[in-house]
């Protein structure tokens, strides 16, 4: 299942759409270029506040994501680089994300 939330506009949006396994085969013959394409590089700006961001979550244990974000732009200095930042902890092993009631909630799990 995708989860999808945010804005169109003024309007909230939160749209949940189910793929079997057929249709995510049917997506990935449709997506060949980015099924086999190598993630995108790391800047280098990204890689250099990683640590402080993953001690970030450490000390504060568990956050909201929109506070998160804003914390990590803070961190950064741009909305760009602390996106990159969220998106990174999303998928790191010492991390736990869970859904919240109004957001997705970051847990150190160390």
């Amino acid at each position: 299942m995708i989860r999808i939330r945010g804005h169109i506009g003024e309007l909230p949006v939160d749209l949940s759409v189910e793929l079997d396994d057929q249709d995510w085969a049917q997506l990935a013959q449709q997506l060949p270029s980015l099924a086999s394409s190598e993630p995108p590089a790391r800047s280098a700006g990204t890689d250099e506040l990683w640590p402080a961001a993953l001690e970030l979550l450490r000390r504060a244990g568990q956050v909201e994501g929109p506070q998160l974000l804003a914390q990590l732009e803070a961190l950064s200095g741009s909305a760009q680089a602390g996106k990159r930042l969220l998106v990174r902890l999303r998928h790191c092993q010492q991390v736990r994300v869970h859904s919240g009631a109004d957001a997705p909630v970051f847990s150190w799990i160390g």
